[in-house]
C-alpha cells in the first residue's frame, strides 16, 4: 500500500501530513514528492519512505498510488503560487488514486466554509485514510 504525499511550497503541510501518517499508520510505504527541493527536504526528513522532486515525478507516482493525499491545490493548474503545472494537476485528477485533498483557503482560491490553520482537518483527513485502508483491506497497516 503506497500513499502518496505531495506538497510545494516550503512543504509544511506535507511534512505535517507525513509525519502524521506514519505515526498512524506505521506499515504503510510514503512516498513523497515535492514541487521542489525545499518540500521535498522538509517531507524527507519526517521520515517518508521515498522522496522525489518535480513535475515527472508526480505524474509517475500518481500512476501506481493507492491514496495520494496533499493540499486541494495539487488538483488545479497554476496553483501553488504556480508550482503545480497543468500536467501534474492533470496526473493528480485522473489517478485511479482515491484522493484526500487538504482545502486551503491560499493562492485565489476560496474554500467556503473551511477555516484556516484548523487542526480539526488534519484529524478529519487521517480519520478518512484509516477508513479507507479498512475498506481496502489493508488492515495490517492500521
Amino acid at each position: 500500500m503506497t500513499i502518496l504525499v505531495i506538497d510545494g511550497q516550503g512543504g509544511k503541510l506535507g511534512k505535517r501530513l507525513v509525519e502524521s501518517i506514519k505515526k498512524s499508520f506505521p506499515q504503510v510505504e510514503v512516498m513523497a514528492v515535492g514541487t521542489n527541493s525545499a518540500a521535498s527536504e522538509s517531507m524527507m526528513r519526517t521520515g517518508a519512505d521515498r522522496v522525489a522532486t518535480g513535475e515527472n515525478p508526480v505524474i509517475v507516482a500518481s500512476r501506481t498510488a493507492r491514496i495520494i493525499v496533499g493540499p486541494m491545490g495539487i488538483a488545479l493548474a497554476d496553483a501553488l503560487m504556480g508550482e503545480i503545472s497543468p500536467a501534474m494537476a492533470n496526473a493528480v485528477a485522473a489517478s485511479a488514486a482515491y484522493r484526500v485533498l487538504i482545502p486551503m483557503n491560499l493562492c485565489d482560491t476560496y474554500v467556503a466554509g473551511v477555516s484556516q490553520k484548523s487542526s480539526a482537518i488534519m484529524d478529519d483527513a487521517m480519520e478518512h485514510i484509516r477508513q479507507l485502508l479498512t475498506e481496502m483491506g489493508d488492515t495490517a497497516c492500521l
